[in-house]
């Protein structure tokens, strides 16, 4: 059986843990935060988890990723 080829831009999006957890950069970072509260400006900053059943989606698309 032919090797399965990975989904190159879903592999610069997104991050596989060790435990196939997917995590992603959380949006609205790239302009017009000055407004922006203390709270949302660091929610920004952490990484965001995928739902549970969109990542089951990924490692499909990401097959050697984990």
């Amino acid at each position: 059986m032919p090797k399965l080829k990975t989904f190159k831009a879903l592999v610069k999006k997104v991050k596989v843990s060790g435990k196939k957890k997917v995590t992603k950069r959380a949006t609205g970072q790239n302009h017009y935060n000055s407004k922006d509260t203390g709270e949302q400006g660091r929610k920004k900053k952490k990484d965001q988890r995928l739902f549970k059943a969109d990542e089951k989606n990924v490692l499909k698309a990401i097959p050697y990723a984990y």
